[in-house]
């Protein structure tokens, strides 16, 4: 553990997550002192080993504490980070301000150098994203909103996940009652979104693809009897899972017009398939996705995680000759998370078995393979307690970008949430984001959902109605 004095008072959470991205497997608590403190300030580290260490910085305000902290941390650990001082979520945001305030390519890209001292190969990645994502959002219609409809079930739970979701076993009770319920959320906000241009809809979990075929058809004529689509531009399904793809839902989910799917291996490594709790094989994956192009999709995602347990670069490189074989439209590569609320945390804490450490190799290596593979960067986001303080990236061929992945991580268009820990959100003219929270719980969205749909016309209503 490392506890870390403040005298000043002030910026607790950006010490706390600066340091912590410094020492990721320690625990960091920052200790308020008398809020006294100068704008010039020492920070004194006690570490587990009882040493002390004090930290001159200057407190005038976040970024430029953040910026003395950084390089003070630096010299302390004889590390960087690529990210330099950035903890938030979203760099590519700061990316497009700099962009949208008349800097060009190389202007943005020395910004976010000299400002945060992220470095040269994630300034770039960050910049020419910002560009892809600026030509791909022009495109969409001036106040259309976005729908995210929330299926909350797995065949079973994946050892990294912290997402709410429910196990399907033989007893399908639970999934009815849900889905009456979501109905009665659509049906509710329906009224609302008569006015609306819809340009994505986004089916997730979970697992939407634990549903059965039946359960599939009567969820898409819901959402047609529910919602104008008619000026539609992405209709995404995670069919993330290979174990519940089928032929028979594929041709339900083409048949109502399903134009983008995902089918995730995170990795094509047998034994750590097994052990992060997936209940499919490598060639489950093979299977799923081939069928997929039979059905006729052509555009397909797949996802990949790089740092699980006991993976090393050579393993990551087989995954990656591995998936690219298949050819798919776009590629998703996540950095490890390890999160609070996930088994995997668990894992580690009791067992002593962490997880690779050389996850900044594999990135490097994923990013080079998708470019030699004709895949473009184009969205971006970044999560607490990554491996390396990294980042997870969306790939994707030309024409093929997903735009509700922009859509969400960027924050830029209104997004209308159903079902259970569903989040929807209102973003105004000047950039502020609102929120309106579903109840994660299974029982509670079931008892409540006309409520949640009065939740969204009480968000949405003074901006859509004026």
């Amino acid at each position: 553990m490392i506890e870390i004095i403040n005298d000043t008072g002030k910026y607790e959470y950006e010490i706390h997550s600066l340091t912590k991205a410094f020492y990721p497997e320690e625990e960091i608590k920052v200790l308020c002192g008398s809020g006294q403190g100068d704008d010039e300030a020492a920070l004194v580290y006690v570490f587990w080993d009882g040493t002390r260490r004090e930290i001159s910085v200057q407190m005038t305000d976040r970024d430029e504490l953040k910026r003395t902290l950084y390089l003070r941390l630096c010299d302390m650990t004889g590390k960087t980070l690529p990210w330099g001082t950035l903890t938030g979520i979203r760099p590519v945001r700061l990316a497009a301000r700099r962009l949208n305030a008349g800097k060009d390519r190389a202007e943005a890209i020395d910004s976010m150098k000299k400002d945060y001292y992220v470095n040269d190969d994630k300034a770039e990645l960050a910049v020419d994203i910002a560009l892809r994502e600026r030509q791909i959002l022009s495109r969409l219609e001036k106040d259309s909103c976005s729908l995210y409809i929330n299926i909350p079930f797995c065949p079973t739970t994946c050892l990294y996940c912290s997402f709410t979701s429910n196990r399907v076993g033989k007893d399908r009770g639970a999934v009815k009652d849900y889905l009456l319920a979501l109905y009665r959320e659509m049906e509710a906000v329906a009224p609302l979104l008569k006015s609306r241009t819809i340009d994505t809809v986004y089916i997730g979990g979970g697992t939407p693809t634990t549903l059965e075929p039946s359960e599939l058809e009567e969820l898409f004529c819901r959402i047609m009897a529910c919602f104008d689509l008619c000026k539609l531009k992405e209709f995404t399904v995670e069919a993330g899972r290979p174990d519940t793809v089928t032929r028979e839902k594929l041709r339900v989910m083409k048949k109502f017009g399903v134009s983008r799917i995902s089918v995730n291996p995170q990795t094509m490594n047998e034994d750590t398939l097994k052990l992060i709790g997936r209940r499919h094989t490598a060639p489950d994956v093979v299977s799923a996705f081939r069928q997929a192009r039979e059905e006729g999709f052509d555009n397909i995602n797949m996802d990949l995680i790089l740092g699980l347990p006991g993976e090393t670069v050579k393993d990551a490189e087989y995954t990656f000759s591995k998936v690219l074989e298949l050819d798919p439209d776009n590629l998703t590569v996540h950095s490890l998370a390890v999160k609070r609320a996930s088994a995997l945390r668990t894992l580690i804490d009791e067992k002593g078995y962490p997880p690779y450490e050389d996850t900044a190799e594999m990135m490097e290596k994923a990013i080079q393979r998708c470019r030699e593979s004709g895949l473009f960067p184009y969205y971006l986001y970044r999560q607490k307690n990554m491996l390396g303080n990294l980042e997870n990236t969306g790939f994707a061929k030309e024409g093929k970008f997903g735009i509700y992945n922009i859509l969400i991580n960027e924050e830029v268009c209104d997004i209308v949430a159903l079902g259970a820990g569903a989040v929807s959100k209102r973003v105004d003219e000047d950039g502020t984001c609102s929120r309106s929270a579903n109840f994660k719980m299974l029982d509670q969205y079931i008892a409540n959902a006309d409520e949640m749909g009065l939740r969204k016309e009480k968000l949405f209503r003074s901006k859509w109605f004026t």
